[in-house]
């Protein structure tokens, strides 16, 4: 895996993940990576957006050294980078009403048109929230070493890219904020229901334009496995930490689908990207034991009545946010591989109030982690 990074001289280059880790843990002295990825997930983000704050609120969360994000996780990816200061901006990020209007018909344009929807509304939303103080705060936390990723999907080449949103932040210059939302735009213009995004790069004194849409048309999330690596002489303790947030379900309850072009399509990217996203789960999981990582995930349970992914109306958003956060609070958001046993009753009583269980307490989660 390569990182797409912007130097002082403006122009991009393509760096190694491992060349990339490696100067990482020498910057860490030792310390062990803590490692946040989140997943696409359509309105499912505020979930993701929900457990971040709620870890906030539990005294549970990690600074991480690297976050990465895709789709709707990318949208939340700056926050959590950024740390709880900035939970206000991401509670009204994905509790607000300006999601409320994301999907705009494109009316007969869809016809000769690239997407059902236009991409304005989810361009403005980005740009509210992408602002310059955000980039300075981003560039700052670079500066330390920090790394933000975020992924896209090349449309030409078929494969993705991750971008290095904190050099873009440092070295970006005046255009810095526009390629930022680029970038992030991109991530979350899913196919065919958003334009794709042009984004304008320089590379080796030569510019030209790609196309890029949603980077989990390729990556439902990613981990880049350079960083899951135990330095060696280091154990127990120090081994690398991950935590994975999926914006959605691993498993899939069959359900009506209505026979309109909207409820399909959007039933089979969710069904497609299930079966994408459990894969790279098990992978994930797979190479972290390999390598000695301790790897946490949490997901929706598949009993959560998140019926259409791309409803992003506030009644579906809030009650997501808010289940999240009551989760992580109640320290039951996370399911580790092998799965780790809780006997805190007090927590398990106050995991019993949901309607729906926490990630924490669904069967089949343990199960997924222990098979």
């Amino acid at each position: 895996m390569t990182f797409r990074t912007l130097g002082p001289d403006h122009r991009f280059s393509e760096l190694s993940s491992i060349a990339v880790a490696e100067k990482l843990r020498a910057l860490r002295a030792g310390e062990p990576l803590s490692i946040l990825a989140l997943s696409g997930g359509g309105a499912g983000g505020a979930f993701g957006a929900g457990a971040v704050a709620g870890l906030t609120r539990a005294g549970t969360r990690p600074e991480f050294d690297v976050v990465t994000g895709v789709s709707a996780g990318a949208l939340v990816a700056p926050y959590a980078f950024l740390g709880p200061e900035w939970d206000a901006q991401l509670l009204e990020a994905f509790t607000g009403v300006a999601q409320d209007n994301l999907l705009q018909s494109r009316g007969l344009g869809v016809i000769f048109g690239s997407s059902m929807y236009s991409g304005r509304p989810l361009q403005q939303l980005i740009d509210a929230y992408a602002s310059d103080f955000l980039i300075r705060a981003v560039a700052r936390e670079a500066d330390k070493g920090r790394l933000l990723l975020v992924a896209t999907t090349d449309v030409a080449s078929g494969e993705p890219v991750v971008w290095d949103l904190g050099a873009i932040a440092k070295n970006g210059g005046p255009s810095a904020r526009t390629l930022f939302r680029d970038v992030l735009l991109a991530s979350a213009s899913v196919p065919g229901m958003f334009p794709p995004v042009i984004i304008r790069i320089n590379e080796n004194g030569v510019a030209h334009d790609q196309a890029h849409i949603d980077g989990a048309a390729t990556l439902p999330f990613f981990v880049p496995p350079a960083f899951l690596q135990t330095t060696p002489g280091i154990l127990g303790a120090h081994r690398a930490k991950v935590f994975v947030i999926i914006d959605g379900s691993l498993g899939d309850a069959g359900r009506t689908t209505r026979l309109t072009a909207r409820a399909i399509l959007s039933r089979s990217i969710r069904v497609g990207l299930n079966h994408l996203m459990l894969t790279t789960m098990e992978l994930t999981a797979a190479t972290a034991q390999l390598d000695g990582a301790d790897l946490q995930y949490s997901s929706l349970p598949t009993r959560y009545p998140l019926s259409d992914s791309f409803d992003f109306s506030a009644t579906i958003r809030r009650p997501l946010f808010r289940y999240a956060y009551e989760c992580a609070q109640a320290g039951l958001l996370w399911t580790a591989f092998p799965r780790a046993d809780n006997d805190n009753e007090d927590l398990r009583t106050i995991a019993e109030t949901q309607q729906v269980p926490c990630p924490a307490d669904d069967p089949f989660f343990g199960y997924f982690a222990t098979r």
